[in-house]
């Protein structure tokens, strides 16, 4: 699926050190499938011991219902490598997240995955912490986030990535869309090899 522009509120989550296990727990990565793990994001923090709703986790407050953007504290999805993290997210709703900084695994896993982790400056980083719920527009072609009042700030990412995430693809639909390139090559190289001969 194309990523092209996300308009929506936020939702922020004001810790740091958020770690793939609090993300999504270890007894949930027995599936090879994203379907449902939407549905254990963040479980732990999301429901109280006797299974109910935590009212004060701010996923559960309800001007976070549908939010598709995720406002997080520094070192966002430390721990271990799990591609399942970036699912669950997902699965969930999230199309972005904002953070000072991730660990490099996830952000990796993330935009493999058709996730935007962007990485803000702190000051306004902090603002979006402290405003939870306002409305925000990302545009990955220009790697532009359009704040409240319009103003704009620009976002780092990876070329390659950021082609991917446009054209709706993984390196393997990368690959394959190099295949007539391919074939044009070989057939060329082919040729040349008959001539030598």
């Amino acid at each position: 699926m194309k990523f092209e522009t996300v308009e929506s509120k936020t939702v922020a989550l004001p810790i740091d050190n958020i770690d793939t296990d609090q993300i999504i727990a270890a007894r949930f990565l027995k599936t090879t499938s994203m379907e449902g793990l939407g549905d254990n994001l963040f479980l732990d923090w999301r429901k109280l011991p006797d299974g109910s709703l935590n009212p004060d986790f701010p996923l559960n407050k309800p001007a976070a219902k549908g939010a598709q953007i995720l406002v997080t504290g520094d070192n966002f999805g430390c721990g271990s490598s799990r591609e399942h993290a970036p699912w669950a997210l997902k699965q969930y709703g999230f199309k972005a997240i904002i953070s000072t900084s991730f660990a490099d695994i996830f952000k990796g896993n993330a935009l493999k995955n058709g996730l935007l982790p962007i990485v803000m400056p702190r000051d306004i980083h902090a603002e979006l912490l402290k405003w939870s719920g306002i409305a925000l527009k990302i545009d990955l072609a220009s790697q532009t986030v359009t704040l409240a009042g319009g103003r704009t700030v620009e976002f780092p990412i990876d070329p390659f990535a950021k082609e991917c995430l446009l054209e709706g693809i993984d390196e393997l639909g990368y690959m394959l869309k190099q295949e007539p390139a391919i074939a044009a090559y070989e057939a060329q190289r082919a040729g040349s090899v008959n001539t030598l001969a």
